[in-house]
């Protein structure tokens, strides 16, 4: 072998070595996955591999969008290092450790895995935010809820509207601080709680609820209804009672009363009907009415109706038809009371002179006002006798007029009497 090859390959030993010997393992970093807010804890920084008599600093870092440094230890003859820390939310991401020879900078650094590390703050003081500042309104109107913990992170949410839990449907929408009813009604009315939840290595729970805040959703009125009836005030006076009302609608109410040339009346009331007062006379066309109902969003029509009530009038008719069993035998019997005219007329059935009420135990009776009523008889014994009916203005019987009267036997024959 020449002297110069020799040369070469002790050359190349002892780099070799000193290569080896300047080498940095890498450090591992070791400390919990998961910590709380103020709390102390401690992160160690072990580096197994690194040259004799070399000083190595061991530095921890945050290392998200730009490292930021968290702690120095100097490591003398392969101490472990150790960082202990007053945990702030802002320590909350992906943490690591690097290894560095001081006063050599022929060494490379090297550097550990990351850890994530989660940071919980306990949640507190949690609020109910309405961004739109209406608590009260409308249906068909959105709502908009979010819940607000004074601190806290890494938060779940929960509804609760009187007491019960809110589940999410198609009109409902529920997602983190977040609660949307789009289409609002009468029964998304009530106190809202929001409760605001989370926890620690899956063991320590921390919750906070909301004060409650109370919303009401008003039902928008529906279309009134109009009718009316007649008032005898005296024997030559009478009054037109027009009652106005709505099936829907959240109080007050204003009801206003117009004719074909306008307002004829209005008032507002803590219910959803209401009677106007409107004076008239009998046998005369005195016009058209209409009602209008205003909760506050919006006005609603009835129909019109005329202002016209002719009285009664005779004559009185009574006609009648009849169903047949086995052997032709009559079994049951309709009699048809009719008066000739009147708007607003009222129906009485007698059997010999007695006043038939609605119902008996052989027959009963059908009032299809104004066109007429309908007696409807079992035919038997019970039902043997005379009858007759009598029809008067609803408002006023003192001028009652009666039918002829038709005798029924037993076995369902009539007569005339």
């Amino acid at each position: 072998m020449s002297a110069s090859l020799f040369v070469v390959i002790l050359g190349l030993y002892y780099c070799s070595k000193e290569s080896y010997q300047s080498t940095l393992g890498r450090p591992e970093l070791i400390g919990p996955t998961e910590a709380l807010v103020k709390r102390v804890v401690d992160f160690y920084c072990e580096l197994k591999i690194s040259p004799e008599n070399v000083a190595i600093l061991l530095q921890l870092f945050k290392v998200d969008k730009s490292p930021k440094l968290l702690g120095e230890y100097t490591s003398l003859d392969r101490e472990v290092a150790v960082f202990p820390m007053v945990i702030k939310p802002s320590h909350e991401g992906n943490l690591t450790c690097v290894a560095k020879a001081q006063n050599n900078s022929n060494i490379e650094p090297t550097v550990s895995d990351t850890q994530y590390l989660k940071v919980v703050e306990p949640v507190k003081g949690a609020k109910i935010v309405v961004p739109s500042g209406q608590v009260e309104f409308f249906e068909g109107k959105t709502l908009e809820l979010r819940c607000k913990p004074t601190v806290g992170n890494h938060v779940s949410y929960s509804w609760m509207l009187n007491g019960q839990l809110v589940s999410q449907s198609r009109l409902l929408y529920v997602a983190d601080d977040y609660l949307l009813i789009k289409r609002t009604t009468s029964q998304d009315s009530g106190s809202y709680m929001c409760v605001a939840t989370n926890e620690f290595n899956k063991t320590d729970v921390f919750t906070a609820n909301s004060s409650e805040v109370v919303i009401t959703v008003k039902d928008l009125v529906s279309i009134p209804d109009i009718s009316f009836t007649v008032l005898k005030e005296d024997s030559h006076n009478y009054s037109a009672m027009v009652a106005c009302q709505t099936t829907k609608g959240t109080p007050p109410v204003t009801f206003s009363l117009y004719n074909r040339r306008g307002s004829v009346d209005n008032v507002t009331v803590d219910k959803r009907d209401v009677t106007f007062k409107v004076p008239m006379v009998l046998g005369r066309h005195l016009g058209w009415l209409q009602c209008q109902a205003n909760n506050g969003d919006g006005i609603e029509y009835s129909q019109w109706i005329s202002l016209e009530v002719v009285p009664v009038g005779g004559p009185v008719t009574m006609r009648y038809d009849y169903d047949i069993g086995e052997n032709y035998a009559v079994i049951s019997l309709r009699f048809y009371c009719k008066a000739a005219k009147g708007s607003l007329p009222r129906y009485q059935w007698f059997l010999n002179k007695t006043l038939l009420h609605d119902r008996g135990s052989f027959y009963y009776v059908v009032n299809q006002p104004p066109e007429e009523s309908v007696l409807i008889l079992s035919v038997g014994r019970s039902s043997t006798g005379s009858y007759h009916c009598e029809v008067s203005d609803s408002f006023d019987n003192t001028t009652a007029i009666s039918s002829k009267m038709l005798y029924l036997d037993k076995e369902g024959f009539l007569r005339v009497r």
